[in-house]
Order: structure tokens, then C-alpha cells, then sequence
């Protein structure tokens, strides 16, 4: 083990950060980082509806300079490979701002972007966002009937066929794709066309599949005169999309849905100035950081998932119900809970209507999801009073298990949303097009079954076992679809089979692995190009989050004692900050597995201060309240 008073110091200095960072409504919600595209496209957006820049245009600039790399490229995650698109889109961002393209940022840019094949090879979400503006031709641009609003349930390519992140992004792109709009940049940047790419941007490129037939037909649709039914199509889209306009001004809560609706809804009429186009302009001021000229526009916010998880870590340090921090989170915690009767796309495949769950964000309610839920379920029941979350906890209860999918297992947001013939259009070039069951949200739920007193003789867990027993690699790990990557989906895996006391033998093999994958600092890591590449599973710079979470494996595994545990703490507790927590710059959270990634802020010191708490719980220790409680 190691040193006692040092973790203990830890741990306090800890909590004690933790506990200053709480808002005096009880949540606690991180910065979403991700890469410079969420603040390019912000520039584009503003441009596109006619908005000044004036106001972040100093600081948007330096944030986007800031996380230029040496090369002069950026990419998707720190230290990751040079991204061509999102070099592209940055670059013109900066143009658009008035950056002089002389500089040496920019012609190292420039110098990336033609070394790797210019837009051409861009993926189609730049290239759409260039067709706005004149300088990517749209027949280069895969086909999105705005028709699909039509399709029914049963049929292909429906709306509900897509994840619900697709779904709100794809149906706003079926009326800007077919309407093919221009509008003026106010800058010049074909330079970012590579020589001799030219007639290639004419072409929609993709796979060998019957669906590029059907590509060929709709480009030759979209050129007759007259197109039956294509006018209301766009306005039944329009319609659908005003229908799920949170309460915040958002889409779903995410970047986006949010950018596409409001391009989209323009270009059915909808000047900047009417409400709904207004709300969710405005909206967009609470996803904004600002600060020291760094000025950002966040992907999305994560206040429920960054409170459950504060509420669990401080729950493992020892503070019960009685703890006003406690107190307050659970508090805001149950009011944001989504009332039974309140709209959802996911009752689309579910018909139960007698429970709900919990959203990501501050505001998101159309879009509830299986893993918050059951996140938030075990730390009202770790940290609430049993009477006061009952009924909050029945309704996520009811609501999660009839959101099972047919193999036995969990999504995120949907039931067997599956249909693995999306990925074969050749619109679908970046991002996951579907959300199918996934081990760790699997795995988060059984874990709650457990608190809530089921066993492996409940069928629902039996089956959620046996998926899991399935998903295993031959090596002993699991795959984390919405953490980084293997460490991730591993630990919440042993989370879930020792809180249901079975799995002996999964949770040796799994045990066995990550001992093997410990970095000789005592930590572990894992870069996202594991998701690229298996063979890296495991494999990357030590970070504070993934050192807790094999941490925190091994613990709940039964080996505290293990040296391994030791060099794990004694890796969190020499790396900490004198202020109580971690430096972190690495992407240890998934948005898009090989595509998009996120650094929650908060990842850095909830896990950490979780097992360093775990550490003290099982030695035996008080709480480490601060006020001596």
C-alpha cells in the first residue's frame, strides 16, 4: 500500500476542492473540451445568418491559435494525428475573422491542409459547411431527401433509424442539402483546394454498394423542374424540428443539431429575429467560456452526469444524507428528474409511460438516457434519504428496464437502434450514425439492479450477464463505448459484477489484463487510438482518470492490497496539485469512437478522488468533511 498520511492528505485536499466547486444549487458541471471545430463552426454559423463577430472574435481567434500544433495542423485529441478537416475548418474560421493567411500559423495550415489532399479528401460535414458558402460545389455533396420524414418505423433510413444525435442533425441537413444554398464568406480561400482535385469534388465518393445507385437517382431527382412533395416534406421536417427545440434554445442539447436547425429554419423563413430561431441564438450564451482571450463554444454540458458522480465520490468519502453538499445535490438532482408524461423520441420503440429517467444537461428532456439514469439511481441511493428518493427512483427503475434491447443489453438513448446499413451511405463518413448496446452502459445498469437489490436470478440481469460474458476479449477486457477506452469499459464492467457478486472467472481474466497494462509510473492510460487500432487497448500516457478507474477495478475486485493498487495511489497522490486536484490534458471521454472526443474537466478529479475515498473506506477511515464531520 501506499503511504497512509498521504493518501489521507490527499483525499482531504480533495474533497475539499470538491466541495468549493459545487454551485450553491447543488450541481456541479465541468468544462466539455473538445477540439477547435466546435468554435470554427460558431464563426461559420454567425457569418451564415448575417450575426457580427465582433463580440468573440479576439478570443475565438486565440483559442483557435492556441491549440494550433507546431506542424500547423490540429486535431481531433490531444496529441493526436493531424486532422485534415478540422485543420480546414479552422483555417477558414480564422480567415473569416480577418487573420492575415501571410502569417505563419496560416502557411503552415495551408501547408497541411494540400499536403493531405486539400478539401477534396475532407470529410462531408466540411464540405457542407464550404457548399454554404460557394467554395465546395453541392453536387459533391451526398444526397438527404428531406422526404425520410415520411419513411415509417418499419422501413429503412427512417428518421428513428438514425441515433438520436444523428437523427437531430440529419433531418435538418434533408432540407439544407436539397435547398443548396449560397451565401457569401466575405473572404477568398480556394487555396484550399489541391491542384488537380478539381473534378473529383464533383463526385460523391463511397463504397461499392447499391446505395450509390441510389445517390446517382436522387442527384438526377433533384435536377428535374418540378419535385413532387418536396416542398412539404421540408416543411413536415421544419415542423418536426420547432417540435423538439428544448427549453434552453437548444437541439437536443448538442452542438450539431443545434447549428443545423437554426441554418435549416433560416432557409425555411425564419429570420434571426423570430422567437424560435432567437431562443435558440441566445441559447447559445450559456455554452460559451471566456476567458484570459480564450473564447470557446462548448459541444454540449454535462451538469447531471458531473453531480451523480460528485454525489457517488463523496458518498465513498463518508458523507451520508445528513451533509448539506448532500443535501443540496440530491435536491437538484430529483427536480431534475423528466416528468412521465413529458415527449421523447425514444417512446417511439418504448410504450412505457409510467416512469422517465434523466437527461445529460441543464435542459436537454427530450433526450433522457439509460446511462445518466442509472448514474444518478445509484447516487440517490448512496446519498439520499431512502423515503425521499423513492419514487424517483421507482420511475428511472420502471423506465430503464423497458429500454432494454432485444440481445439482453443497454443503450444509451434508444431500443435496438441497430441498423448497421446507415454506415453505407455515402453520407456516412464521420460519426456514429446508430446507438446499439454497449457494454459499459450495460454494465451501469446492472450495477444499479444490484443496489436495488436484484440478483443474477432476475432475468433481466441474467440476460444482461450473458451479453456481457459475450463481449469479453480474448485478452480479458471490454470496449468502452462513451469512456477511453478499455480501461473504461473494464472498470465499469467489475463495477457491475462484483456489486451482483458473480463472475469469477470474467473478473480474473479482466484482473489479469489490467495488471498487465499498468505503466511503470503506476498508473494507467490509454490513447484514443484504441478505438482506431485494438491492438493499443490498454495502451497510452498515464492520466489521473484512467489510473483511478484501474484503480478503482482492482479495489472493487477484492485486491486493495494488491502493490499494484499501491503504485496506482502513490501515482494520484504525487501527481496532484496543490490545490487539491489533477492536471489532465489527454481526451479520456468518447463522444464519436475514432471521431470525436471529449476532456471532461471534472474526470480529472471525480475518479481520482473516488479511489483515493475507496482507498480510506476500506481501511476503515471516518469521513473526510472538511468541518470535522
Amino acid at each position: 500500500m501506499t503511504n497512509a498520511p498521504a493518501t489521507d492528505r490527499s483525499l482531504r485536499r480533495a474533497v475539499d476542492w470538491l466541495l468549493r466547486e459545487q454551485s450553491t444549487e447543488g450541481w456541479w458541471s465541468g468544462e466539455l473540451e473538445t477540439n477547435v471545430t466546435m468554435t470554427a463552426e460558431h464563426v461559420l454559423l454567425f457569418r451564415f445568418l448575417g450575426l457580427p463577430h465582433d463580440e468573440f472574435a479576439a478570443g475565438a481567434i486565440g483559442h483557435m491559435l492556441r491549440h494550433q500544433r507546431s506542424d500547423g495542423s490540429w486535431t481531433l485529441y490531444y496529441d493526436g494525428p493531424a486532422d485534415l478537416s478540422t485543420t480546414i475548418e479552422a483555417y477558414v474560421a480564422l480567415k473569416v475573422l480577418g487573420v492575415d493567411p501571410a502569417r505563419d500559423e496560416m502557411r503552415k495550415a495551408l501547408h497541411v491542409i494540400l499536403q493531405q489532399g486539400g478539401v477534396a479528401k475532407a470529410r462531408v460535414f466540411t464540405k457542407i459547411w464550404l457548399a454554404l458558402f460557394g467554395v465546395y460545389p453541392w453536387s459533391g455533396v451526398p444526397s438527404l431527401p428531406p422526404e425520410l420524414v415520411y419513411f415509417p418505423l418499419w422501413m429503412p433510413f427512417n428518421l428513428y433509424d438514425f441515433a438520436c444525435w444523428a437523427r437531430g442533425t440529419v433531418a435538418p441537413l434533408t432540407i439544407v442539402v436539397s435547398k443548396r444554398p449560397v451565401r457569401e464568406l466575405g473572404v477568398d480561400v480556394s487555396e484550399i483546394i489541391a491542384p488537380g482535385t478539381e473534378k473529383d469534388m464533383h463526385r460523391v465518393t463511397g463504397s461499392r454498394h447499391w446505395l450509390m445507385y441510389v445517390e446517382r437517382l436522387q442527384k438526377l431527382y433533384e435536377r428535374l423542374p418540378v419535385q413532387p412533395s418536396r416542398d412539404d416534406a421540408r416543411r413536415r421536417v421544419a415542423q418536426w424540428i420547432v417540435e423538439r427545440q428544448e427549453a434552453d434554445g437548444s437541439w437536443g442539447g448538442i452542438q450539431p443539431p443545434w447549428v443545423y436547425s437554426l441554418i435549416a429554419l433560416n432557409l425555411m423563413g425564419y429570420g434571426v429575429d423570430h422567437p424560435v430561431m432567437r431562443k435558440g441564438i441566445e441559447g447559445m450564451r450559456r455554452f460559451i467560456i471566456d476567458e484570459r482571450g480564450d473564447w470557446r463554444f462548448q459541444a454540449c454540458m454535462s451538469p447531471v452526469w458531473d453531480t451523480a458522480w460528485a454525489v457517488r465520490a463523496l458518498a465513498i468519502a463518508g458523507f451520508d444524507e445528513s451533509h448539506p453538499a448532500m443535501q443540496r445535490a440530491v435536491a437538484w438532482i430529483l427536480r431534475e428528474q423528466i416528468p412521465d408524461d413529458a415527449p421523447g423520441d425514444w417512446r417511439m420503440k418504448c410504450k412505457e409511460t409510467r416512469g422517465n429517467g434523466w437527461a445529460f444537461e441543464f435542459d436537454n428532456d427530450a433526450y433522457p438516457d439509460i446511462d445518466d439514469t442509472t448514474i444518478v439511481v445509484l447516487a440517490l441511493l448512496e446519498g439520499g434519504e431512502r423515503k425521499a428518493i423513492a419514487d424517483s427512483v421507482d420511475r428511472a427503475r420502471r423506465w430503464t428496464l423497458a429500454m432494454d434491447s432485444r440481445n439482453g443489453a443497454w443503450a444509451a438513448f434508444d431500443r435496438d437502434n441497430t441498423r448497421e446499413l446507415l454506415y453505407r451511405m455515402p453520407f456516412s463518413d464521420f460519426g456514429a450514425m446508430i446507438d446499439p448496446p454497449t457494454e459499459d452502459v450495460t454494465a451501469h445498469v446492472l450495477e444499479m439492479l444490484a443496489a436495488l437489490g436484484e440478483g443474477a436470478s432476475n432475468p433481466a440481469v441474467a440476460r444482461g450477464l450473458e451479453y456481457l460474458r459475450g463481449t469479453q476479449k480474448p485478452w480479458g477486457s471490454w470496449y468502452g463505448r462513451w469512456g477511453v477506452n478499455h480501461v473504461y469499459g473494464t472498470w465499469c464492467v467489475i463495477s457491475a459484477l462484483t456489486a451482483l457478486h458473480t463472475g469469477d472467472e470474467m473478473i480474473e481474466r479482466a484482473v489479469a489484463w489490467l495488471l498487465q497494462v499498468q505503466n511503470s509510473d503506476g498508473g494507467w492510460g490509454e490513447s484514443c487510438h484504441s478505438y482506431a487500432d485494438e491492438s493499443f487497448a490498454g495502451i497510452g500516457s498515464s492520466t489521473p482518470s484512467q489510473t483511478a478507474w484501474g484503480v478503482l477495478a482492482l479495489q472493487l475486485a477484492g485486491r486493495p492490497q494488491h502493490p499494484a493498487v499501491g503504485r496506482g495511489l502513490a501515482y494520484l497522490c504525487e501527481r496532484q496539485r496543490s490545490d487539491g486536484t489533477w492536471d489532465e490534458p489527454e481526451c479520456t471521454g468518447t463522444g464519436f469512437p475514432r471521431d470525436f472526443y471529449i476532456n471532461y474537466h471534472l474526470y480529472r478529479h471525480l475518479f481520482p478522488t473516488m479511489a483515493l475515498a475507496m482507498n480510506g473506506r476500506m481501511k476503515g477511515d471516518q469521513a473526510t468533511d472538511p468541518e470535522g464531520g
